[in-house]
């Protein structure tokens, strides 16, 4: 389906508000569990995440008229396995300490639903502008959801951010462990959900 008569920036604002995928859409919610249990790896895997999701949007919809419907899928796994070699990479060469750390998911953002889905719905049937919102909004509603997760995990946890002393005292431990890690996307996912209902009627703030 075609979403040209959404201006670029209610397609951005569908991506962080209304169709986020972790807090509204509960798809590849594995990383928001296993590595946002610090400020910084949560920062790099939610940009590595938007980096990716861009790319894949640019892109499918770049070579949109020259895919073959038939062979659709494998053609967009192996785009979006080819911009997670990249980015892995690039990691592996420039951030070696956090590399070691979310290696693991970084790589396994080829078999996220939420980058496919992206390059099924909507870019493989958008020009190149539409497209590229759309993977701006996707990926910093994503980007946005692993710094809030990873914010309140780190500072209950441990009492720091970004590995920085910030509250004294006795740290709640559980919010580290995966445990912790479910509670804290149970419980903003609620919120943000209730502030959805209360002030947008359930619509989302882009009143998509």
């Amino acid at each position: 389906m075609s979403h040209i008569h959404r201006t670029n920036w209610e397609l951005i604002k569908n991506g962080v508000f209304s169709e986020n995928t972790i807090f509204r859409m509960a798809i590849s919610l594995c990383p928001s569990i296993a590595v946002t249990n610090n400020l910084k790896n949560g920062f790099m895997m939610g940009i590595s995440v938007l980096f990716v999701q861009v790319m894949v949007n640019i892109t499918v919809s770049l070579i949109r008229n020259f895919i073959n419907p038939k062979i659709r899928i494998p053609i967009f796994m192996l785009i979006i396995a080819g911009w997670v070699s990249i980015i892995d990479m690039t990691m592996a060469a420039f951030a070696r300490t956090i590399y070691k750390d979310i290696s693991l998911y970084i790589q396994l953002i080829v078999a996220f639903a939420s980058i496919f889905a992206r390059a099924e719905v909507f870019a493989s049937k958008n020009k190149l502008v539409p497209s590229l919102m759309d993977g701006i909004g996707m990926g910093t509603g994503f980007f946005l959801a692993m710094i809030v997760i990873s914010f309140f995990r780190e500072l209950l946890g441990k009492g720091t951010l970004w590995g920085l002393p910030i509250v004294a005292g006795k740290p709640l431990l559980i919010m580290i462990l995966p445990a912790g890690g479910f509670f804290a996307v149970g419980i903003l996912m609620g919120f943000f959900n209730w502030i959805d209902i209360r002030f947008y009627g359930g619509k989302g703030a882009s009143g998509a």
